[in-house]
């Protein structure tokens, strides 16, 4: 979503905040600006498009102060224009906003019955009228933003910058998520940890409701009630912030690439020395008197817990119900005794999520989550949250952080089968046994890439594909047409191999690629039959199998891609692998913007 960086300094702070946004491009964005107090006086540059462009008017027309504001803009309210990016400016006042205003045509009808009109279509503007207003009234800024936050309904995280203050940032998050950087004789905000490892390692992470008033020397936090409120300063691990491509040519190349070293971490975190037992801190989990657990999540982290629910009926007979975050809340779900609701999210801020999350709070038993940033708010507001150590992930479509989660997700499946006895010692020896040679595994599948961009290139000439899989790999179909969806732009739909001929099959033709995943597994008959399905009726099948599969598919598909076997319950974290390459080649085989895909992303704090 929107990024935002501030930045009180002793250097000029234009370049200061060109560089801080770059850090922040992977968070999807349509345009960028940035706000600066030079001898006194606020003014502004702002530019559509990639950040570049804002750095070509910068040096046609610089911006002087060591005091500012920047943004990059994802559109929710007004069509990607000059006009409507940020900083929004009104009189003596500019602010930066991630979030929604969902009151903001009340709050500009109160304003126009004063004579107070608007400029643009944004929600954001108002906030910048409204302070700007009650400036006017005699208000010093603080009291000013204090009474603008005050009437504002929806999700913000807001940094003001006020005309004639030049040591003076306030900020304020409901929502959405800010952080407070700490430097010497410096201080910072930023949306995330990301914009400010370059300038400091010193990050306090403000919380619901917060507001901050932001000198070069102090910070002045209060609550949602208005009181003193004290915010731990927490020492970040800057490595874990790095966002340079090691090589690669798109961040999701390197993302995909790092997989085994990443699985190979959470693993190390989770189990013990020797591999044999699964260390996760639920020791006072009474895993037989759970009844169930409901999964929230969106996305890709839906489709991970798509497949958590297959291995958690099946290895733990746990009943498992599985909802997108986004239309949770509003079915109203009963949450009954027993149940354990269990959110997942890379980013630990998707507001559909966290919504949810706190739909939950007092109805479940117990509130988990897998998680990618340990200090994020689904974390914090979890009574437990689990990390999945996959490490920053900057390329939009989610690759690494998807193969952490499902492999954090197994590990709980299997300690709730182990302590529910329904998991014999050997068959739990045998999967940890198969669970720590994934990394070795999936570097073996690695060397698939090159006839995986065969296919993509001809792939990549559809207008249209499908996905088939049965079991542990219907979600994975879904996950793989999602990423062809995402960053490649062409149709992809994804079905339960079963239900192809209740209807998709009509869709079949010899203009269609239908990619099937299917390794060995107790479905693979039922999946060929289904394949054979298809071929009869001219469509051309992709089959991603291991080598016996890839055998027994026999003549007429049209390509074939050979895993390496696999126990069948960890088949989706090494079939993720084939999916997410293939969508990769067939996006730089179209020549599309593979890190930040149009109109996407990477973390939506709005509804």
């Amino acid at each position: 979503m929107c990024g935002i960086v501030g930045v009180l300094g002793e250097h000029e702070v234009a370049p200061i905040l060109v560089e801080a946004l770059k850090r922040l491009e992977y968070r999807g964005y349509d345009s960028a600006g940035i706000a600066t107090i030079e001898n006194g006086h606020l003014d502004r540059r702002r530019a559509v498009g990639k950040l570049v462009n804002l750095s070509d008017l910068l040096v046609r027309d610089p911006l002087a102060g060591k005091a500012g504001i920047g943004h990059t803009r994802w559109a929710t309210h007004g069509a990607p224009s000059v006009a409507n990016a940020h900083p929004h400016r009104a009189g003596k006042v500019a602010v930066v906003h991630n979030g929604i205003i969902e009151n903001y045509r009340e709050l500009r009808a109160e304003l126009a019955a004063k004579g107070i009109g608007h400029e643009t279509d944004t929600d954001t503007e108002t906030v910048a009228l409204l302070t700007d207003y009650h400036l006017g009234r005699g208000l010093d800024p603080v009291s000013a933003a204090r009474a603008t936050i005050a009437q504002l309904e929806g999700a913000y995280a807001l940094c003001f910058l006020f005309d004639g203050e030049a040591d003076l940032l306030i900020a304020a998050r409901k929502g959405s998520p800010l952080a407070i950087g700490h430097g010497t004789g410096e201080m910072y905000v930023g949306s995330d940890a990301i914009a400010l490892a370059p300038m400091t390692d010193r990050i306090t992470y403000l919380e619901e409701g917060d507001m901050a008033v932001v000198t070069r020397s102090s910070l002045t936090i209060t609550d949602a009630r208005g009181a003193p409120a004290t915010r731990v300063v927490k020492t970040i691990e800057i490595d874990s912030t790095r966002v340079d491509k090691a090589g690669h040519k798109h961040f999701m190349a390197k993302e995909i690439a790092e997989q085994p070293s990443v699985i190979g971490a959470a693993l190390g975190h989770y189990l013990s020395a020797d591999g044999r037992q699964i260390n996760l801190p639920v020791q006072d989990f009474d895993f037989t008197s759970i009844n169930r657990f409901t999964m929230v999540a969106c996305g890709t982290a839906y489709y991970a817990c798509l497949t958590a629910k297959y291995w958690f009926e099946q290895l733990a007979g746990l009943p498992v119900e599985v909802d997108v975050a986004s239309e949770f809340r509003y079915r109203e779900p009963p949450v009954t005794p027993g149940t354990v609701a269990l959110f997942v999210s890379q980013s630990g801020e998707t507001a559909d999520t966290l919504a949810a999350l706190r739909y939950c709070e007092g109805r479940a038993d117990r509130i988990v989550s897998v998680i990618n940033v340990a200090e994020s708010s689904i974390a914090r507001e979890s009574d437990l949250a689990l990390p999945i150590h996959a490490g920053a992930e900057i390329g939009v479509a989610s690759t690494k952080a998807f193969t952490c989660q499902l492999t954090v997700l197994l590990l709980l499946a299997l300690k709730a089968a182990q302590a529910r006895g329904t998991i014999t010692d050997d068959r739990l020896a045998d999967i940890l046994s198969a669970l720590r040679a994934v990394p070795a595994t999936l570097n073996t599948a690695m060397e698939c890439n090159s006839a995986i961009k065969i296919a993509a290139r001809q792939l990549s000439t559809s207008d249209n594909a499908l996905f088939l899989g049965r079991g542990l790999m219907y979600p994975l179909a879904l996950e793989g047409a999602l990423k062809l969806k995402e960053i490649s732009y062409i149709h992809a739909e994804a079905y339960a191999s079963g239900e192809l001929k209740h209807g998709p099959i009509a869709l079949i033709d010899d203009t269609m690629p239908v990619i099937v995943m299917a390794p060995c597994d107790a479905l693979f008959d039922k999946t060929m039959s289904n394949m054979q399905e298809v071929m009869a009726r001219g469509g051309r099948i992709l089959l991603i199998s291991d080598a016996r599969g890839v055998e027994a598919g026999g003549a007429g598909i049209w390509q074939s891609l050979t895993m390496p076997s696999i126990d069948p319950i960890l088949s989706p974290i090494l079939y993720a692998l084939p999916a997410q390459l293939l969508a990769y080649h067939t996006a730089v085989a179209k020549g599309t913007d593979v890190d930040q895909p149009r109109n996407l992303a990477k973390s939506v704090t709005v509804e």
